[in-house]
Formats: structure tokens, sequence, C-alpha cells
């Protein structure tokens, strides 16, 4: 070899060398520990502040940079549940792009760290039949759209091709997409583990896009300060479901048609519009549920529910109506159940600790689901 030759060599294998040395550590984050405390970690060698925001844990908590510009931060231990979270890098929200765990939303999606539980918990995969999630597309054209819509149906629904279902129509909250009630509040797994167990009636769930006007969306939270904009919002969903949603469900899937085998129930937003289409539709609804309702105030309650009175009493199966003690929406939902014990329509009041997240309605939804088609 000459003497360039052995140049060329020593250069490469000198940068290799220095390419091992500089190679970046790998950052496993979140790391959930047996005693239920998970440490995140986040590399932001130039960020001046991070802090990790927690669902559930109130104040974004700041985290601790090490000489590698790697912050971390360990928290616990936490009841074993599903968190979102974000970084804020000096403010900014930001995904972990260490984590493959999402929790999606059109408005500011985050990470999700999973702190296991015993298999009791009605959201951990268990060794059960499971049911099937249908994805559908289509054109609505009240909104004048494209958009989806998730179907659940049971385990053995294709296996018992004579048999008809129970529906429940199942609604997200605002910044939600179609796919909140799977991908966050993981129905479908609550729905399997329920029904294995004999607690729940074996059903399909339809979970549609709940918008009735999808620039609350393209307008963000601001939106709903046009008080026109988030009544038309949730008055046009009702049409979108009761007209399109409806009737391709009972075309495609094998339902039972009768008003005592159909559900409506929802969180946020969607327990709103739960409560406008399932009690000013009784005709189409016995089964009425709404999680953390907002937006119900948006018109007086006389004018949003102009015919709910006593007389709706022996039509309803059930009226459930849940929201955390420490939701900023308590406050409407206690008007609202005064407005109704005022009217004298008899409902289920359920209050439980927990602000306006997921940890409740996932809770809600393993409460309310039993209840149904009994």
């Amino acid at each position: 070899m000459n003497r360039f030759g052995v140049g060329v060599f020593c250069v490469i294998v000198s940068l290799s060398i220095s390419m091992v040395a500089q190679a970046p550590t790998a950052i496993i984050s979140p790391a959930v520990q047996s005693d239920g405390r998970v440490t995140f970690k986040f590399a932001a060698p130039n960020a001046a502040k991070v802090e990790l925001e927690l669902e559930g844990q109130g104040k974004p908590t700041p985290m601790q940079k090490d000489d590698h510009g790697i912050w971390s931060l360990t928290v616990g231990p936490l009841e074993p549940d599903i968190y979102g979270y974000s970084f804020l890098a000096d403010g900014v929200a930001l995904i972990d792009p260490s984590n493959p765990l999402m929790k999606p939303n059109l408005l500011g999606t985050q990470s999700a760290v999973h702190v296991p539980g015993p298999p009791s918990l009605p959201w951990e995969v268990n060794q059960v039949p499971h049911g099937e999630i249908h994805h559908h597309f289509y054109y609505s054209k009240i909104a004048n759209d494209h958009r989806d819509f998730y179907v659940y149906t049971p385990p053995n629904y294709f296996a018992e091709k004579g048999a008809d279902y129970p529906v429940l129509y199942l609604l997200h909250g605002f910044s939600d997409d179609a796919s909140g009630w799977t991908s966050v509040g993981r129905a479908n797994v609550i729905l399997d583990n329920l029904i294995a167990e004999g607690k729940a009636k074996p059903m399909i769930v339809v979970m549609p896009l709940g918008y009735g006007d999808y620039d609350v969306i393209r307008r963000g939270w601001g939106s709903w300060s046009d008080k026109d904009l988030a009544w038309r919002n949730l008055s046009r969903f009702t049409d979108i479901l009761l007209t399109e949603v409806k009737p391709q469900i009972e075309q495609s899937y094998r339902t039972k048609k009768d008003r005592e085998s159909r559900a409506i129930a929802g969180l946020s937003m969607g327990g709103a519009e739960s409560l406008l289409t399932g009690l000013n539709h009784l005709d189409d609804f016995a089964w009425v549920g709404a999680f953390s309702s907002g937006g119900i105030d948006l018109k007086d309650f006389g004018a949003g529910f102009p015919d709910v009175n006593a007389s709706a009493n022996p039509k309803l199966k059930v009226l459930w109506i849940s929201c955390g003690t420490d939701d900023g929406l308590i406050k409407v939902n206690r008007a609202f159940k005064s407005w109704l014990k005022d009217k004298g329509v008899q409902f289920t009041d359920v209050e439980t600790p927990g602000v306006h997240d997921w940890m409740v309605w996932r809770r809600n939804l393993a409460a309310f689901a039993p209840l149904l088609f009994r």
C-alpha cells in the first residue's frame, strides 16, 4: 500500500472512531416502572426551559437538564391508566419523539403513556373474544364535505349471521376526530371485556365524526365564542346523524330498528349532542348518556329542549348524566339537572372525582354500557 493509501485508510478509521464516539445515546421515554413511577426524557440541548404537561396532573412540571442536553423528570407513582402528555420546550408543546404511542387530536396531538393495571380494569386488553372495528367513508350533503365513521361489531357478529343487534351511537368531544373513542377511549376494549364478563349486552357501537359544521375546528377553540356557529354545529350534527349516518348503519349492519334498541351517548361536545339528539328525538332513542356535557347552555334550556318534560319518563329507559366534580363544566351540568328536576324528568345523576379528561370518560363508558338494552 502506498503512502496515499495509508493516509486514506487512517482518515477513514479516524472518522469512524469519531462517529462512534459522537453517536447520541438512545433515549428511552417514557420508562414505566413496576411501582407506577414514570420517567420522561427529551433531548433539547438549546432549550432554556422544558416542562412536562401530563394529563390529570394539573400545571406543567419543570424538567431537569443534564450535561448532554437531555431533560428528564420522574413522576408518580401514577394510578394505572392511559395518560396524554406533551413536552413544553420554551413554551412550545411537542410530542415525545421517542414514543410511538399517540393521542390523536385535531387541535393538539399528544403522546401517550400506558401505566398498566390489573386485568379487572375495563380498558386493559385481556384474553377474551374480540370484536372488530370497521372504518367507513362517505360524502355528507348536509355538511358538504367528505367524512368518516367507525363501527364496532361485537365478538361472533359474523358467526351469528341471523342475529340482529342493538346499537349505541357513541360521540366524541370537541377537537377529537372520529377515532377518538377507539384510539384514546379504548371503547372496543371496554366493550370486549364487559361482554366477555356478561356485564354488557353484545351491541354494535357507531362512532361518527361529531361536527355539524367543521368551521368550529377550522377556527379553533375560540369558535365557541360565536354562539351561532357553535349552535349550528350541534344542531346540524343531529340532522347528519339521523338522515345520513343512521340509514347507512341500518342498511349495512344487522341492527334492531326499534327505539328501545338504540342508545346515544357522548362526552363533552358529544354529551351535548347526545342530549339534544336523544331527548328531542325520543321516537329514535330510549337510552341517553351524557358525559361532562359542554354546549348545552348555548341556548336557554327551554329553547334547546322545547318538548322535554315529565311526559318523557315513560319513553326513557335511562337518562344518565355524569360529570367530574373538578371539571369546569360541573356548574352547567348541575344547572341542567336542576332544570330537568323542575320539569319532572327522571334521570340518573352521577358525579365522580376527576377533571375534563379521558380518565373520567373511560370509566363513564364502563359504567354506562352495562345499563343498556336490559
